[in-house]
């Protein structure tokens, strides 16, 4: 399970079943839990804790050093959930003493190659970031993210669950729920519609939600004046209440 060429900390707790490839250095403080694989030419470095059942492909550099210049050596830490894909390449860098200590990247996420994930970030559950996307640090990425290959995001940002940017986009504002953005600087486009047909969402949500994008972004309301229409709405909504939580909690301003 683990090729004789690899070099393990003796510190470092693998499970029993962990595969490790040729080539790979995995330091002290490692924690890789059950059915986990990694591929050969990885270096992982601690504290970091992978979960069960993930794969990381080869060249990828995992819990390293952040790149804030303030980052004077403290002990800070990567987490990593479980059933996530990590492809070629992708860089993973730990926290700072200034922010949690921690980056967290959580359950079921699809990081394609040369992913970049800043220190700080936290990353939801079932997300995809394609080829080359950068993350700045303490950024937020909600549940069901999509961001499409070049996408960068500038760091304190917001992305909202279920949002999606279209490729080469640059996020420089809060993205909230739902909400399609593209361009340099990124503007909303609308809502990523078609996705929620195809997760088996009804039709009673999508229309919430299209009453909900119009109150945001058609009638020239100001955030707050948009919150409190939203709230005021007699169709309430799970999914409406995710975007009014994502327009509260934004601090940069939105993307429109």
């Amino acid at each position: 399970m683990i090729d004789s060429r690899a070099i393990i900390h003796p510190s470092a707790q693998l499970d029993s079943d962990v595969e490790v490839g040729p080539f790979t250095v995995i330091g002290s403080d490692v924690e890789i839990g059950a059915g986990t694989k990694i591929h050969s030419h990885v270096v992982i470095k601690g504290p970091t804790r992978i979960g069960q059942n993930n794969r990381i492909f080869q060249f990828s550099s995992v819990g390293e050093d952040c790149q804030d210049q303030k980052y004077a050596g403290e002990s800070t830490r990567l987490e990593i959930g479980d059933n996530n894909i990590i492809r070629e390449g992708c860089t993973l860098h730990r926290g700072t003493v200034q922010d949690m200590s921690l980056t967290k990247i959580n359950n079921n996420n699809l990081l394609m190659a040369y992913v970049h994930i800043a220190h700080d970030c936290v990353v939801g559950d079932h997300c995809v970031l394609a080829n080359n996307a950068a993350i700045a640090g303490h950024v937020v990425i909600g549940d069901g993210v999509i961001l499409g290959g070049m996408t960068a995001v500038h760091q304190f940002c917001q992305i909202g669950a279920y949002s999606m940017s279209a490729a080469h986009s640059a996020i420089f504002k809060d993205v909230p729920a739902f909400v399609l953005v593209s361009g340099n600087p990124a503007e909303a486009h609308g809502m990523n519609f078609e996705g929620m047909r195809r997760r088996g969402w009804n039709d009673s949500v999508i229309r919430s939600l299209r009453q909900a994008y119009k109150v945001v972004y058609r009638k020239g309301l100001k955030t707050s004046q948009a919150v409190a229409v939203l709230q005021a709405m007699t169709v309430e909504t799970t999914e409406v209440q995710l975007l009014v939580d994502s327009l509260q909690s934004s601090t940069r301003g939105i993307t429109r």
